[in-house]
């Protein structure tokens, strides 16, 4: 009984020390591969690899950092965190490790970035060289003065592109006397003679001295350089869509020819103002203006003549054949009553409404036709003389503040006396 019991006791001590032995055995090979390094194979299909030899490796060094180089002041710091600990790691920061020997460390290569030269967080004054701030600044300006205009202007022979950068502008007249900021300019340009087309900048808030920047191109003939004249409007805004043309600028695109035309130059020039209208020798129209803009509708009263000169001569009939016009097609046309015109100032007192959007105020125009019926059958009507009034595209002077002032008054009748012409 007892010498059973012995030999279960040793069998039992027995396996206990082959299961010890073995677990040993197992763990040293895995301590083993703890320090192996996998290597993925390669495009040529070849079985992932396993790799235990010793890796040589260099601490990184602490150099002295230079106040113009945050990068690399923080490379170099996140290097020293992640160097071992212990005696290896406190003499890291002035000596490199090769095997067990210590050398004295190598003066180190600063790596460049593209903050080298400038600290992080500052301007780089290079970025803000040129342009408007650099320009020269006249600060005597003459009395009466309506404002200045820097701009440049390059022409490309090749692609017959003629290309307009507005600069800024300075001391532009304010809506209120002794203010600096009661003005919300914009620039129009367009070329003379042919004003159907014209280009527009952004509107500055608040400013008699605004700074553009906007590159322009317009597509130029190379013929039309001789003939040809660059017009730049600055205009105020105002409230309520009441727009003021402040002044202009003329610059004949013959210079660039006696210029390097291929090289962009500087010009400054002084806003003038808008040559006077001559008066008509063929009569007056008085025409008035009323704009919804809730119903988005225009209503055109054609109230009367004055001193129309053919009238004097002639007794016969008349009538007013008013055309409502969009990006210069014709859109509605409505007329008056025939009147007989007893003296040189006839009447009509008509009214007539057309729909024209808020959107497209600005690409619509109103032409009022003054005319008389030929003597001769089939010979048509025969036109006494016409006013266009319109946006800037289409109007200038009394015709344009006209047509600004009822669309920037809705609901208010605006009346105006306008000069025929034919």
């Amino acid at each position: 009984m007892v010498s059973g019991a012995a030999g279960a006791l040793l069998v039992l001590a027995v396996g206990l020390l082959v299961y010890r032995r073995r677990h040993d055995h197992k763990g040293g090979e895995y301590d083993s591969l703890g320090p192996s390094i996998v290597v993925y194979p390669s495009y040529h299909g070849k079985a992932p690899q396993f790799l235990s030899s010793d890796i040589s490796f260099k601490v990184p060094p602490i150099a002295k950092l230079r106040h113009t180089s945050s990068l690399d002041a923080m490379d170099l710091l996140d290097s020293d965190d992640q160097s071992p600990s212990g005696s290896l790691g406190a003499a890291s920061a002035s000596t490199t490790t090769t095997g067990n020997t210590l050398s004295p460390l190598s003066t180190h290569s600063q790596r460049s970035n593209s903050f080298s030269g400038c600290p992080l967080g500052a301007l780089d004054p290079a970025l803000y060289r040129g342009g408007a701030a650099d320009l020269e600044e006249e600060m005597l300006f003459p009395e009466d003065h309506l404002g200045r205009l820097w701009f440049s202007a390059q022409y490309e022979p090749t692609a017959e592109k003629l290309q307009v950068t507005l600069i800024k502008a300075k001391n532009l007249q304010s809506r209120t006397v002794a203010t600096t900021n009661n003005c919300d300019p914009f620039v129009r340009l367009h070329l003379i003679p042919d004003e159907r087309r014209h280009l527009q900048s952004r509107q500055k808030k608040k400013t008699c001295n605004p700074v553009f920047d906007e590159t322009f191109v317009i597509q130029v003939p190379s013929k039309d350089l001789e003939d040809h004249v660059l017009r730049m409007t600055v205009v105020d805004a105002g409230r309520n869509k009441r727009r003021a043309v402040i002044g202009h600028v003329s610059f004949p695109l013959s210079r660039l020819s006696d210029d390097d035309a291929t090289k962009s130059t500087v010009y400054k020039m002084d806003l003038e103002k808008d040559t006077p209208e001559t008066v008509s020798d063929l009569g007056e129209m008085l025409v008035s203006l009323l704009y919804n803009e809730n119903l988005h509708r225009l209503s055109v009263t054609v109230i009367e003549a004055r001193r129309v000169k053919q009238f004097r001569d002639d007794r016969h009939e008349a009538h007013v054949r008013v055309v409502l016009q969009q990006h210069h097609g014709q859109v509605k046309v409505k007329r008056t009553a025939a009147v007989r015109c007893a003296d040189d100032n006839p009447n009509f007192s008509e009214c007539f409404n057309f729909h024209v959007p808020a959107a497209s105020i600005d690409v619509t125009s109103l032409s009022l036709h003054l005319e008389q019926p030929s003597a001769r059958y089939g010979r048509g009507n025969k036109l006494v003389g016409k006013c266009v009034l319109g946006s800037y595209m289409f109007a200038r002077g009394k015709a344009l503040t006209h047509w600004n002032t009822a669309f920037g008054n809705p609901m208010q009748q605006v009346q105006q006396w306008h000069a025929l012409a034919v």
